[in-house]
Parts: structure tokens; sequence; C-alpha cells
């Protein structure tokens, strides 16, 4: 294969799994124009057509996902067998690429950069922040982040958080004007703010738990939404009640901006994990990543 020919296909996978030709061409610091005509080459040179092109999206034909298939495990192959050349030097280097939820971006990955960084200069960290659950296999990913009880099968996993307990919480103003729930099916005279999915779409069921004793709810509110800082934000301002994984609302519960309510119903539900596939051994740089992460959780 010459090298133009891998860079095309190299191209091709990068708009697959970017879903459209700007993002895959800041990926490999192309200009969009650039990446179109590899696309272009590729397609007259292999006599089909690869991509269905809208002024919206952009998606693989079926002889694309079928090329795509073929070509993303050769490619890993490829990382690996360079991943394996430079750690016979002694060095780490190369791409890791990590798709993570926003939480965890935020609390565990963000302040170690600089520290990453400074003791491995020359390993690109492409962190992709998606709260969606994709496939990290499919987009090519080295790892992942994700709560435990939502890792995909088959996966190594490395515990990077412990369990943490669910936690409601309203604004003091909010309480005052409404009361304070005693129960969990007093929720339902309450307005919440409600937990969507991102990728699924479903509605967050609020669940509960007290003496082995189980409620599962739906609660209805004012307000709905995919985005952790929006719905804190919310909760803040006294929309209404919010059930919170995220720990950033005990810091707002230490400063009474926010009151937690419900504590004895509180269940305590799995930590965040690092996970990556089992069928291949982490690279160098993947190692030296969960080394940081973790030594971050202890510090």
């Amino acid at each position: 294969m010459r090298g133009s020919d891998f860079a095309e296909l190299k191209a091709f996978a990068a708009v697959v799994e970017r879903v459209g030709f700007a993002r895959a061409a800041e990926h490999l610091g192309l200009s969009a124009s650039a990446l179109s005509q590899t696309i272009r080459q590729l397609e007259t040179r292999l006599g089909v057509r690869l991509l269905n092109r809208t002024t919206r999206s952009v998606a693989p034909t079926l002889a694309g996902a079928r090329l795509y298939e073929r070509i993303v495990p050769v490619m890993r192959e490829m990382d690996a067998a360079v991943a394996e050349a430079v750690e016979a030097t002694g060095r780490t280097a190369g791409t890791l690429r990590v798709n993570t939820l926003g939480m965890a971006a935020q609390k565990l990955i963000a302040p170690r950069l600089g520290r990453f960084h400074r003791a491995h200069p020359q390993v690109v960290l492409d962190i992709v922040v998606d709260d969606g659950l994709s496939d990290i296999v499919a987009g090519r990913f080295d790892a992942g982040i994700r709560v435990g009880e939502r890792l995909e099968k088959d996966m190594i996993a490395v515990r990077l958080t412990p369990d943490v307990q669910m936690t409601a919480v309203a604004s003091p103003d909010y309480l005052k004007q409404h009361g304070v729930p005693k129960t969990p099916p007093d929720l339902h005279r309450h307005v919440c703010i409600n937990w969507r999915f991102p990728g699924s779409g479903a509605i967050h069921r609020w669940v509960f738990e007290k003496r082995g004793k189980r409620i599962e709810i739906s609660v209805e509110g004012a307000m709905i939404s995919n985005h952790q800082d929006v719905v804190v934000e919310g909760a803040l301002q006294g929309v209404g009640i919010l059930y919170a994984y995220d720990d950033r609302v005990h810091d707002l519960i230490a400063r009474g901006r926010l009151k937690r309510i419900l504590a004895d119903w509180s269940p305590t539900v799995p930590g965040l994990f690092l996970y990556y596939s089992n069928r291949h051994l982490p690279q160098p740089a993947l190692r030296a990543f969960i080394d940081c992460l973790l030594a971050a959780c202890r510090s």
C-alpha cells in the first residue's frame, strides 16, 4: 500500500468516526476542503461512493460501512505496533484517544493535564467529552470513562473513584415556598428537574432505597436537560428539586446554596471507572494516563 492510500483510508475513517468533515478535518490538521478532496480521490480510485453527504449530515454508504469495518482493526493493529516500537525505546509517545463523561473530564482529567504533559510531552491527548455512552471500540477510542453500572461488556475496568450516594437537593427559597418532602412519593406534589440521558433520550427515573425497601418513580417538573451544569443551575435558581450524581453539589450544600433532602432514602451507586478493550494490551501512553488519574484520585 502506498503512503497516500493509507492517508486516504485514515481520512475516511476520521470522517465516519466524527460524523462530519469539519470535526474530522480539525482532528487531522487539514482544511475541510482538503479533506473533502482526499475523500473524493479515494472514491474515484475505488470506483464506489463511500459517503452519503447532505448539507446537514454525513453517513457511510453500505460499501463505506463495510470498508470501515474492515480497515478499523488493521489501523488499530498498526497503532499498537507503533506503540510497541516506541515502548522499546523507553519513551511514551503517540496519540491517546479517551471518551469520557463530562463530570470525569472536569473532576479527574482537567486538573491533571499539566502534570501529564510535563511527564509525557510526546503524548497527544485526544479527549472527547461524551455523555451519550458511545461505543469506544467502534469509535476507535483507546479508553473510556463511565459510571460503573454503565460499562460496556467485555472490557477491562479500572476503578477511579469510590461509590457515591445519590443526592436530592433544592434551594432554600424553593423549600421555603413549597415545603420539604419527607418520603419519595411526596415528590409527586413538587416541581422536579429531570435528566435526559444523552444518546437514548430517555428520562432518568429516580430510585430511592431505605432499609431494603426500593422505590422507583418518574417525576415531573418545569425543566429537563442533558447537561449537568444546566440542571445544577436550575436547582440553584429555585426551579425545582434535583436528584444528583455529580458531587459538585456537595460544595454547594456546604455553602448553604442548596439543601439536601430525603438523605435517609438516598442509595449508593457505582463510582467512575476507566475501561478499555480486553482484546488489546494497553499501550504505554494509556498505562501512563491511568497512573496519572489514579494519583489524582489519591491526592
